[in-house]
């Protein structure tokens, strides 16, 4: 399924299950103005074609103890593929990194991760460079966030 194929319909219910992915099918099907089924069938396309990839629970950092959001540029001295892959590989696998970007500019990789504190964040940097393959030594520099302004995943939605 493609952006154009979607039509007005369809992102009206994106855009309601993006902010409310518990809304009941005959509350969605009233707001969009569809009929329970109609409604519940383009649900089921819309998951079946891969455009909604899951629903998920948002639990507040500070009610589990991770309080600090912190960012993390890495920037590699050597880039291959090989390089890359391996550095994929173990940052896929760091439970508090929650998003990692291999991104163009001045540096290679942006990282996000929720910590605990400081001594968790030091010994976070501390994997992720002791993990960088050897002939790729990284460099990083680390932004911890004071205030969150806005975070949110729902997706702007052309209508």
């Amino acid at each position: 399924m493609t952006a154009a194929s979607l039509d007005r319909t369809d992102r009206r219910i994106l855009d309601i299950l993006q902010r409310e992915g518990r809304i009941a099918i005959t509350e969605l099907a009233q707001r969009v103005g569809l009929s329970t089924s109609p409604c519940s069938e383009r649900v089921k396309r819309l998951e079946k074609s891969g455009v909604i990839t899951g629903y998920h629970a948002r639990v507040s950092p500070e009610a589990v103890g991770k309080t600090l959001l912190v960012f993390v540029e890495i920037k590699l001295s050597a880039k291959s593929g090989e390089v890359f892959d391996k550095v994929r590989n173990e940052l896929l696998h760091m439970p508090e990194v929650l998003e990692c970007h291999l991104v163009s500019g001045d540096f290679d990789y942006l990282v996000k991760a929720r910590l605990r504190g400081m001594g968790e964040y030091r010994h976070l940097l501390g994997n992720i460079l002791q993990k960088m393959p050897a002939s790729a030594a990284a460099d990083s520099r680390s932004y911890v966030v004071m205030e969150e302004i806005k975070e949110t995943l729902a997706l702007p939605l052309d209508r």
